[in-house]
This record gives C-alpha cells, structure tokens and sequence, in this order.
C-alpha cells in the first residue's frame, strides 16, 4: 500500500482529475455537436475556395483555353468525334425525355 497522504495532496489530485474531466468532456461536446463543426468545415472549404480563385488570373485562365485550342488544332479528328457523341447524347437524352 501507499504511505497516507495529506488532505491537501488528496484536494490536489481531486482538482486535477476535475481539470481532466472537463477537458474531456469539452472535447466530448465539441465532437457532438455536428451543426458547429458542419459550419466550421464549410468555412475552411471557403476559405481554400477563396485562395484558389485568387490565385487564377485572366493570364492563365488564357494560358488554358490556349492549351485546349492548340491540343484541338493538334488533333481535330478526335476532337470532332468526341463533339459529335456529345452532341448525339444530348439528342437522344432530349429524344427519351420527351416521350416520357
């Protein structure tokens, strides 16, 4: 067994089990409580939303459509088979819908 202790070391260890179990319980809380951390996610999903469009500028938004318009020039054959199976969906899809 162990040595008898004071009643101050005995209120010590009671004071920061109590610490402890608040601190765990706050945590407990925090994780339950879904609606906060919902709106906590949503505002860092902005946040990174907002850096990312401010990093795009009107060159490289260029710099893209420059890209796409030099790869389909490069490759016009695929490219006008892929527009025409676009485009043959979207009929056919127009076609199915309004039969229904």
């Amino acid at each position: 067994m162990s040595a008898q202790r004071s009643p101050d070391e005995i209120r010590a260890e009671i004071d920061g089990t109590r610490e402890e179990l608040a601190d765990t319980a706050a945590a407990l809380a925090q994780k339950a409580d879904v609606k906060g951390r919902a709106k906590d996610r949503v505002e860092e999903i902005k946040g990174d939303v907002k850096e990312k469009v401010a990093h795009v500028t009107p060159d490289s938004a260029g710099g893209a459509a420059h890209s796409v318009e030099t790869a389909v020039k490069g490759n016009p054959i695929p490219t006008a088979a892929i527009a025409a199976a676009v485009i043959g969906f979207a009929i056919g899809y127009l076609i199915a819908r309004r039969r229904f």
